[in-house]
């Protein structure tokens, strides 16, 4: 069982992945860097903060590698910006620290329930972005393709850190579909049920410890099912 206050991603509630959970605006007063849920690293040195400007805080949204105390910019956090976010309030973006400060995890909704998790390797002042696992993709061949595939209609995952480079990360996916293969492929990693209109609900739900090298590399080790919405 994953330990709540330890992970990445999974702040996010079922109850917050409902269609009436709206948009979370911030307006950014000029100079504001705004420390993001989690965003205080062990090292009491580092943290990341949100700025933007404009209504709402649309304008040139960015999340930033802070210096502390003195919470001064260090670096821009590469693929999060106005481009690919749903939500500009700092409290929307959540970060998970290794215990040694040099990998944040930082998630935020890209799509009403689309989590998207980026990891980043933190070195010299920068913060350079690393690929996170996907055990979908590792477990079925598939990388889903939002454009052609149109099927998948939440994504949860999570990091819960376990030591300097070795994490548990969970990958936590429902799909509807129009046949049970996907579930009969991915057997005791997924739960299906089939809904009024003759289409399938699919879970996917997995975890597998992760351990990082020092080229910012992923070793995973072997998945394991993961818990299910109710």
């Amino acid at each position: 069982m994953l330990i709540p206050r330890a992970i990445v991603a999974l702040a996010l509630t079922l109850a917050a992945l409902s269609p009436a959970h709206a948009t979370a605006e911030h307006g950014y007063a000029k100079g504001e860097y705004a420390i993001i849920a989690g965003g205080h690293a062990p090292n009491g040195k580092l943290s990341i903060a949100a700025h933007g400007s404009g209504e709402g805080g649309r304008d040139k949204f960015r999340v930033y590698l802070m210096a502390e105390p003195g919470h001064r910019r260090l670096a821009v956090l590469d693929d999060i910006s106005e481009n690919n976010n749903l939500d500009t309030a700092p409290d929307s973006y959540h970060a998970g620290w290794s215990p040694d400060s040099h990998y944040v995890a930082v998630s935020f909704r890209s799509e009403r329930h689309i989590l998207t998790l980026n990891i980043y390797r933190i070195e010299g002042g920068r913060a350079q972005l690393i690929a996170a696992p996907d055990l979908f993709r590792d477990m079925t061949g598939r990388k889903i393709d939002r454009k052609t595939d149109g099927d998948m209609r939440a994504s949860r995952p999570g990091v819960e850190w376990q030591g300097p480079r070795r994490c548990r990360f969970s990958d936590h996916r429902l799909f509807v579909m129009q046949d049970a293969g996907l579930a009969d492929k991915i057997g005791a990693f997924g739960k299906s049920s089939k809904m009024d209109d003759g289409r399938y609900s699919i879970e996917f739900s997995a975890e597998a410890v992760v351990d990082i090298d020092r080229g910012g590399r992923f070793r995973i080790g072997k998945p394991e099912p993961g818990a299910f919405w109710e």
